[in-house]
């Protein structure tokens, strides 16, 4: 199968997936298959929260606008453009998931497709469905993809390489486990944001955004605040007040019940606006409910252990100050090119 022919699998994919959107779910004839799949997926999304409680509807429905918008002939051509990808006999590389946020894992999947090889999936118990759909939709489009696609319940055998997701503690025993596999290993990372006290009311909330999207869930939720040294959070919880629906949803709402109990027993200092905490704190991961900040006097001292610390972080949130920042509000909106850890897969996939 050639790259145009596995490219344009996945540009049908993003037709498919630009029908569907929390408040306007349209069905376009001349979108393929759908007599089989739309009324389905529909389905699938509504049920979704009762296989993982954290994968409300509005949230499924956005990460299938992040994908529909990612997956346009455009950003393929311009994603895979610097690589020689060769038609070649395919190799076994096995995927296992996290479930964090929903279709966490996808763009590894996509990666090993689109370079041509074959992918063998374990899913997470936490994102067992929507995966496996799309996987079906797009061997609907192109039949042939059946043989490159597997998922698997039980151990993984007969792989060539392989990519895995977890915490820093299943990434000591994946090393360990797969030390004979070329493999690309992610361990928990957290995003941060850097505040100069200048930013306008809309730079800040968007920032809400980045924090309150999937709950916080994912890597690229910003979990810690770098702020100046004598910054009034007035502005913030102003500019964010507008997510306070959030506090609705029982398992978020538990969770902020739960850990500003343990907070306040441990008499750690809070801030507190009833749906979020502020908790002073020199970690970058915090807690469901919960951001850390940390004061600074000297950006460029500042910078330096961004820079030190890189391997905890995914994303830095800030204006131009911060070389490679992500614009606020912009952290669940990655790019085809803007790969996890920094580390790139295609290149990985190209070499085993």
């Amino acid at each position: 199968m050639t790259l145009e022919t596995k490219k344009s699998v996945f540009v049908e994919l993003g037709k498919f997936l630009s029908q569907f959107s929390e408040n306007n779910t349209s069905k376009n004839p001349a979108v393929l298959n759908n007599d089989t799949f739309f009324d389905a997926f529909i389905d699938l999304i509504q049920l979704s929260q009762s296989h993982n409680g954290w994968y409300t509807p509005e949230n499924v429905y956005f990460s299938m606008r992040s994908w529909a918008e990612a997956l346009t002939a455009e950003n393929l051509n311009e994603w895979l453009s610097p690589y020689d990808i060769p038609i070649q006999e395919p190799k076994k590389v096995a995927l296992i998931l996290a479930g964090n946020i929903p279709l966490v894992g996808f763009h590894d999947f996509l990666s090993v497709l689109i370079t041509g090889n074959s992918v063998m999936v374990k899913t997470s118990s936490n994102d067992q469905h929507l995966l496996p759909f799309l996987a079906k939709y797009i061997i609907a489009v192109e039949p042939e993809l059946t043989q490159n696609i597997t998922f698997v319940a039980g151990k993984l055998e007969n792989f060539d390489a392989v990519i895995a997701t977890g915490s820093n503690n299943t990434a000591r025993y994946f090393e360990y486990y797969f030390k004979d596999k070329p493999s690309i290993i992610r361990k928990s990372r957290n995003s941060v944001a850097v505040l100069t006290g200048n930013e306008s009311k809309e730079q800040l909330t968007a920032l809400g955004e980045d924090i309150f999207r999937y709950f916080g869930l994912g890597c690229r939720n910003v979990s810690k605040l770098f702020v100046p040294k004598g910054y009034s959070f007035v502005p913030f919880f102003e500019a964010i007040f507008v997510y306070q629906d959030v506090i609705h949803y029982e398992k978020y709402a538990n969770n902020y019940d739960y850990n500003k109990a343990v907070f306040l027993m441990s008499n750690f200092k809070l801030l507190d606006n009833g749906f979020l905490t502020l908790k002073e704190d020199q970690s970058h991961a915090s807690p469901i409910s919960s951001v850390f900040y940390e004061f600074y006097e000297d950006i460029n001292d500042l910078k330096t252990r961004l820079q030190s610390e890189s391997d905890q972080i995914q994303c830095v949130v800030a204006d131009s100050t911060i070389e490679n920042n992500v614009h606020f509000g912009q952290t669940q909106n990655p790019l085809l090119w803007n790969y996890a850890d920094n580390t790139d897969t295609i290149s990985f996939l190209l070499t085993i």
